[in-house]
């Protein structure tokens, strides 16, 4: 790769860097207002507690790993309870302003990472959308009346997965796209969030076998540039598609190398788009692909000129990528800490911030990131080459949820109870 086209995915004008941070303090996807897991929030704290900068603390309904979506002064929520999903709005003062019933939902386990509200809602200025693992993809307004709804099972056929469904769509540009990748068919859909009503629907296919047709990753979409692309995970391969078409622009192959392929090989954790890099994980502690999307072309293996690096071992089985100030950063499952040269891949460490276990992708804002432990630990690391854990931070309840960033607010989603962090 010539220079030229890495300063192209790492360098961007003052003037749109400034439109882009006054345009993006919402946090409409799970992964932030760019879905790359990203805020340009500057006045968060580095500690917190029970007892310390704890702006409020709301009591939830029922344990749950979908993160809150954020828009204005509103919190979506989604929870199963009761027997059925609820989705929940609260406002960034920590009152609940009404809930409404999304679908039953007979059959969801109670343990919070299994439930059939895992998938994360999503939001745009106007609407709110839900998708839940019963397949109910549902649009509500502010005020939470009903806008439109399908069922994905009865258009599209049954889902049949080992664990559930648990892929969030991804909105981007006023349209959802979901990724369908079971065993039973495996299929990409874009839906027009005004309507309800689909835009257009592909095949995905893939040569892989047994257990890998089985995706719990979500897609994501990233614009840079001249660049959009919509891109999903799953079934061995990372897939960038035309957001107007569906069409195929290219696929990165090798994550789940034939000559010694892993028939168990799930994808969980999600790709990551971040000016105009794409960081695609595997499972099990296979490989990382970086790879540049102005110049992606075909099947991507090894070698290609548009790869940027890869990685044969090291992938987080659960959280996805992070790629912050040129960085890459990756949270295993047991709290290892791996980062690399967003440029070459180069690894400047790998060592275990804190042994818990991790299901929640980790977030950066002011020059800090934050790994989120099971048990209620948050690791606030320094961004940068070198390890340097800033803070240790207690909670006292259980969190698989990734951590969602507004206002220079930060909001955790425990089993328990909803956190807002801040400074007071």
């Amino acid at each position: 790769m010539d220079k030229n086209q890495i300063n192209f995915c790492f360098t961007l004008p003052l003037c749109i860097l400034l439109t882009a941070a006054k345009a993006t303090a919402d946090w409409g996807n799970w992964r932030g207002p760019n879905h790359d897991g990203v805020s340009m929030a500057g006045n968060l704290p580095d500690t917190w507690s029970e007892t310390e900068n704890v702006l409020w603390k709301l009591t939830l309904p029922a344990a749950g790993s979908s993160t809150p979506a954020i828009m204005g002064d509103k919190i979506l929520l989604t929870v199963e309870v009761e027997g059925s999903v609820q989705l929940l709005c609260i406002s960034t003062s920590g009152k609940e302003i009404w809930r409404r019933k999304v679908c039953d939902a007979k059959g969801g386990q109670k343990n919070g990472e299994k439930t059939n509200a895992s998938p994360s809602p999503c939001a745009d200025d106007s609407n709110v959308f839900i998708m839940t693992g019963t397949g109910e993809v549902v649009s509500f307004d502010y005020s939470g009346k009903e806008k439109w709804r399908f069922n994905a099972q009865e258009r599209y056929g049954r889902f049949k997965l080992g664990f559930g469904f648990h892929s969030t769509p991804v909105l981007h540009e006023g349209r959802l796209f979901l990724q369908l990748i079971n065993t039973a068919y495996q299929i990409v859909v874009c839906i027009d969030g005004l309507s309800g009503k689909e835009l257009w629907k592909v095949d995905r296919p893939s040569d892989g076998v047994a257990e890998c047709f089985h995706s719990y990753a979500s897609p994501t979409a990233h614009r840079y540039g001249d660049v959009n692309v919509v891109i999903t995970h799953g079934h061995d391969y990372t897939v960038g598609h035309d957001p107007k078409t569906g069409r195929e622009l290219w696929r990165i192959g090798e994550l789940n190398p034939k000559d010694k392929y892993n028939r168990t090989l799930r994808f969980v954790a999600s790709p990551v788009a971040h000016k105009g890099l794409v960081v695609a994980p595997s499972a099990k502690n296979r490989g990382v692909a970086g790879i540049m999307i102005k110049t992606a072309r075909g099947l991507i293996g090894p070698g290609a000129k548009s790869e940027a690096w890869r990685i044969e071992k090291g992938t987080p089985d659960v959280p996805s990528p992070l790629v912050y100030n040129n960085h890459v950063y990756l949270c295993r499952e047991n709290g290892t800490a791996i980062c690399l040269d967003a440029r070459s891949g180069e690894q400047y460490y790998h060592e275990r911030v804190y042994a818990q276990t991790y299901r929640a992708s980790p977030v950066a804002a002011n020059g800090r990131i934050i790994f989120t432990a099971r048990d209620g630990t948050f690791s606030v690391i320094k961004a940068g080459p070198t390890l340097e854990i800033l803070a240790k931070n207690k909670l006292d309840d259980q969190f698989t949820a990734s951590p969602a960033i507004n206002n220079n607010r930060i909001y955790l989603r425990g089993y328990q109870s909803l956190y807002c962090i801040g400074k007071k």
